[in-house]
């Protein structure tokens, strides 16, 4: 079992992160306010929220080369949830639980895209091993949800 450690939006593309100490999370918007949350007409919602572990956040931070920030926030990242203590699946159709009612199903890897090298040089390719970037994910079942909330692993 883990916690939630952060909680993040942004309205759109690179726009400025917002962090949160709550926030609804539905089927129907994904993470309230954020970008990515609403499924087009259409579209399967691979992408509808995404997902870091600290400690992930963490390793590539120290592979970063010599010279550079090892201070960043997570949410540079971009991610709309921190998740510490708990280790998130490599595999696509696990269900990840956050608070009370909150479902998240794993669609595929949180790829780092260029944005990461924008950032800080050797970003991305520190964030490459081990889906350190994370995972993306589909809301199975809508929740509110708080920083500290429990994060467990379902399937």
């Amino acid at each position: 079992m883990g916690r939630l450690g952060g909680i993040a939006r942004h309205e759109r593309s690179r726009s400025a992160i917002e962090t949160l100490q709550s926030i609804s999370v539905t089927r129907a918007s994904g993470v309230a306010g954020d970008k990515s949350g609403v499924i087009r007409p259409g579209g399967k919602g691979r992408r509808q929220i995404s997902l870091i572990e600290a400690e992930s956040w963490d390793a590539a931070l120290a592979d970063l080369p010599p010279g550079a920030d090892t201070a960043l926030p997570w949410h540079v990242r971009r991610a709309n949830l921190l998740v510490q203590g708990i280790r998130l699946p490599r595999e696509a159709g696990k269900v990840i639980a956050i608070g009370e009612s909150l479902r998240i199903v794993i669609t595929c890897e949180c790829d780092p895209c260029s944005r990461m090298d924008e950032i800080q040089p050797g970003l991305k390719d520190a964030l490459l091993p081990d889906w350190r970037g994370g995972v993306l994910g589909r809301v199975l079942t809508d929740g509110d949800i708080a920083i500290g909330d429990e994060v467990r692993i379902e399937e």
